[in-house]
């Protein structure tokens, strides 16, 4: 496809404000993969519609704490920029994520085995992997909790 093509495209078909990544697959086809950005609202917000969840400020005014149960599954500094998130991911998962996305790094002040520190308004990492991390680190998080708080979970 054409540059002026690929263009009129993307502005007929697609929002502004996403970003659009083009591959080509088998036999030369091009595809895009949209690549929208997710801002803090819309992390916030989807974070807070998962069960048992509630949001905090444990540390500082400045650092966002998302808990289940009373345990933490993801945080984030509501001042920094780009929005960074820390999630937590399976071990055996970790260095995969890591080698596959730029913007997935070790946990910042977190175990580095368990933690990634993920930037999430850069437009490189499609919405559905992001909102795959958040909801595995809330499985993670949900498959530690003792029995007892699994089942208090599940009567929410």
């Amino acid at each position: 496809l054409n540059s002026l093509y690929k263009s009129t495209f993307v502005s007929t078909y697609f929002r502004t404000e996403q970003l659009i990544k083009w591959k080509k697959y088998w036999r030369g086809t091009l595809f895009a993969t949209i690549l929208e950005p997710m801002d803090i609202e819309a992390f916030r917000e989807y974070c807070l519609a998962k069960k048992g969840v509630e949001e905090g400020f444990p540390f500082d005014e400045d650092t966002l704490v998302f808990k289940v149960m009373g345990k933490m599954f993801a945080l984030t500094s509501l001042s920094s920029t780009p929005l960074t998130v820390n999630l937590k991911m399976d071990a055996d998962k970790v260095s995969e994520y890591r080698e596959r996305y730029a913007d997935v790094q070790p946990g910042w002040h977190m175990n580095k085995k368990m933690w990634n520190t993920v930037t999430f308004d850069s437009g490189s990492i499609p919405r559905r992997e992001l909102l795959w991390m958040v909801d595995h680190s809330y499985e993670e998080v949900v498959r530690g909790l003792t029995k007892k708080l699994r089942n208090e979970l599940e009567l929410l």
